[in-house]
């Protein structure tokens, strides 16, 4: 399957009011935000949108609003993974009939199955997502597992698993990928962007593109064209925006940024905890670096 998901996807945060519920009017502010500022799609309900704490319903509903705002113009992708393969399965289903475009699904995670059940659980939600593509989200630092090449490529050979979203800084698991050719290469963590850029990925799947993500859509361009010098540039100049959005677990450093930003997305929901003092200043700090005075 040849399919363009886009450059910079915004794995988007989800909004809650102050008595905890899903704000569906801000999240289309947000999405409309995100594709006004440099993001050819978003996900969500990944982990930048708290996917472990929203019900089925509420993910579905997050997902209906977005694309309703997106209007067929940008690519939204729906966070359909869990380390349990009948709900991935039943969540992905209803995730193609409300119109997803894609679903990303992260490794299993805490019940720590070997190559073969990765490979059988995989190929279920394939299966499930009928003609819509599969992202593959490696990320073993959450996870406990990584997903060495081999297995990458053994996904491969499943039509519609499309691409991965590497959050690892192994490089040559990277070159092992791409030397392949088989899937795409989306870079998970914000300052992979370029490394992988240069190594010819397609993009990334991004936080700080919440409130960066003109420059980091330039910044793969950039590399893309063969202009590492202006894509190094900009890299540098985004590097302490990285820094202040991991100060601590995401993403509670991005809702601290949007609020700051006057967008109301609430804090994050239990047992992540709104940023303290010193990390809201980092993050504003940040912003302020970057022109963006906080509006709070």
């Amino acid at each position: 399957m040849s399919v363009s998901l886009g450059r910079i996807i915004t794995a988007m945060v989800t909004p809650f009011r102050p008595d905890g519920s899903v704000d569906l009017d801000v999240a289309r502010t947000v999405a409309r935000h995100l594709f006004d500022h440099g993001s050819d799609g978003v996900v969500v309900a990944g982990t930048t949108g708290e996917s472990p704490t929203l019900t089925d319903a509420e993910k579905l509903a997050l997902l209906e609003a977005v694309l309703d705002e997106a209007a067929g113009e940008r690519t939204v992708i729906a966070g359909t993974g869990s380390n349990d393969t009948a709900h991935s399965v039943h969540l992905t289903r209803a995730a193609v009939a409300a119109g997803a475009d894609g679903v990303l699904v992260v490794t299993p995670y805490y019940n720590k199955p070997p190559a073969e059940g990765i490979y059988r659980h995989f190929k279920a939600i394939a299966e499930a997502a009928s003609d819509r593509p599969i992202v593959v989200y490696n990320i073993p630092q959450r996870v406990v597992l990584n997903l060495p090449p081999e297995l990458l490529l053994r996904l491969a050979e499943i039509d519609n698993v499309v691409a991965v979203k590497q959050a690892t800084t192994d490089l040559d698991q990277a070159r092992a990928i791409l030397d392949d050719g088989r899937l795409q290469l989306y870079a998970g963590n914000d300052d992979l962007l370029l490394p992988f850029a240069e190594l010819g990925g397609v993009g990334g799947i991004c936080v700080a593109s919440h409130v960066a993500g003109e420059d980091m859509a330039e910044v793969q361009r950039a590399a893309e064209s063969g202009d590492h010098a202006r894509a190094r540039e900009l890299d540098a100049a985004l590097a302490p925006l990285f820094e202040a959005l991991s100060v601590t677990t995401n993403p509670i450093p991005v809702k601290a940024a949007m609020e700051l930003l006057g967008f109301a997305v609430g804090p994050p929901r239990l047992p992540l905890v709104p940023a303290t003092d010193a990390e809201r200043t980092a993050v504003r700090a940040a912003l302020e670096r970057r022109g963006l005075p906080a509006s709070v």
